[in-house]
């Protein structure tokens, strides 16, 4: 995903690091706050997956660290749950100054609480999506148990979360016994989803079933069954970002054209180092994702180059065919291509520099089933060959390659 990097003015007046990124076209439809969980940081990988499934889907997403987390500047001994509100409303504002207002909040764990509480504050905010999220938020009281009675007589106490040491002052236990999120649930009126796993030991899925129980129509649950609190399962933070995406739809306004960046037929975008080789293509107005496989270090979200290559071979066959056999008005139910591709050595080749060069296979199985005698079927063979990306493939093909002038 492409993606900027910014800074905002946070609650504590510090300046917060965020980051938004784009879908590959450059041009979203909406905008979405997203809010991590305590303690965390943008750079969590459950983070960038879930955002990969969001612009995946034509959304641009602003992901921050909470004051004194991450790359923010501030003292995370002064936030509490409110300072963590306003962050997000402030990252709204400046979405809304900058881009454009945000119409969806997503959040994770504590993230989840804080959005429940901040989108009342947002009147863009169509929409909210929450991931193991916390009823109330003194839930995570329960993380620094062994030194709340410190903090209570000392005014603050040094814990440790997750393996790393905070500090947590008096004030942030007093701001989240405060807070009664599920009365502020009641008063909502937008759009939720709630997702959460039943195998959740964090935060226990009776959680979500107060916050449905509280929140008003139209409201929605999704189960991650075998997930972790953390999603550190590539696949269900991925599984995540898409069902939040597509439930979306129903909720916010979509542009009804989508716009392209490129005066071309495709632009692919492939982003910095931590992306790996993930690639997001606009291909005539539709969206893919290019990768390669894990065990040549990609990520597997998408098919390789060459698988589509592959498609694209067997696409334009199954077309063809289909054109032809309706044109004709023969009985064709259904038309299966299967191509694989692969390097081999070919003595015989004409083309080849030498005996040992290798050349360029794709080999193509065909299943057709409907009614029709052997002469039809041997014709619609022939017609395969005839496909416009078989010609292409078999062509002289020359790659002209230059630098685009951006000035």
């Amino acid at each position: 995903m492409k993606r900027e990097k910014i800074t905002f003015k946070g609650s504590q007046n510090t300046e917060l690091s965020a980051e938004i990124h784009f879908p590959a076209d450059d041009f979203p439809h909406n905008y979405i706050v997203f809010a991590h969980c305590f303690t965390c940081n943008k750079n969590l990988n459950a983070v960038r997956n879930i955002i990969l499934g969001l612009t995946k889907k034509g959304f641009a997403v602003l992901s921050f660290d909470f004051t004194g987390l991450g790359q923010s500047d501030g003292d995370f001994a002064d936030t509490n749950f409110s300072s963590n509100i306003e962050d997000i409303v402030l990252a709204s504002e400046y979405l809304e100054k900058e881009y454009s207002s945000p119409t969806m909040l997503v959040g994770h764990s504590l993230g989840g609480a804080a959005v429940l509480i901040a989108a009342a504050k947002i009147d863009s905010v169509k929409a909210i999506a929450t991931i193991g999220a916390p009823a109330q938020a003194d839930h995570v009281l329960h993380l620094i148990e062994n030194k709340k009675e410190e903090i209570i007589e000392s005014g603050g106490a040094k814990v440790n979360i997750g393996g790393r040491s905070f500090k947590i002052k008096k004030q942030f236990l007093d701001d989240l016994q405060s807070k009664d999120n599920l009365s502020k649930i009641e008063e909502l009126r937008k759009s939720i989803l709630i997702l959460h796993s039943p195998q959740d030991e964090t935060v226990d899925i009776s959680n979500a079933a107060a916050i449905y129980e509280r929140a008003h129509h139209p409201k929605s649950f999704i189960s991650l069954d075998q997930a972790d609190h953390l999603l550190s399962k590539k696949e269900d933070s991925i599984y995540s970002g898409e069902v939040i995406a597509s439930w979306a739809k129903r909720y916010v306004q979509f542009n009804k054209q989508a716009k392209i960046s490129t005066d071309s037929q495709t632009v692919a975008f492939i982003g910095g180092k931590d992306q790996i080789y993930t690639t997001q293509i606009i291909a005539e107005g539709h969206h893919l994702v290019a990768d390669e496989p894990e065990k040549v270090g990609g990520n597997n979200f998408g098919t390789s180059p060459y698988g589509l290559l592959t498609s694209a071979l067997a696409a334009c066959t199954a077309i063809t065919l289909r054109m032809y056999a309706n044109r004709k008005n023969w009985e064709v139910d259904e038309i299966l291509v299967h191509v694989d591709h692969d390097q081999r050595y070919d003595k015989d080749s004409k083309d080849c520099e030498s005996s040992d060069s290798k050349i360029t296979f794709f080999d193509r199985t065909i299943e057709i089933n409907g009614d029709l005698d052997d002469e039809q079927k041997k014709r619609l063979i022939e017609i395969a060959n005839k496909c416009p990306v078989h010609k292409t493939l078999e062509s002289k093909i020359k790659v002209e390659t230059r630098e685009k002038d951006n000035n």
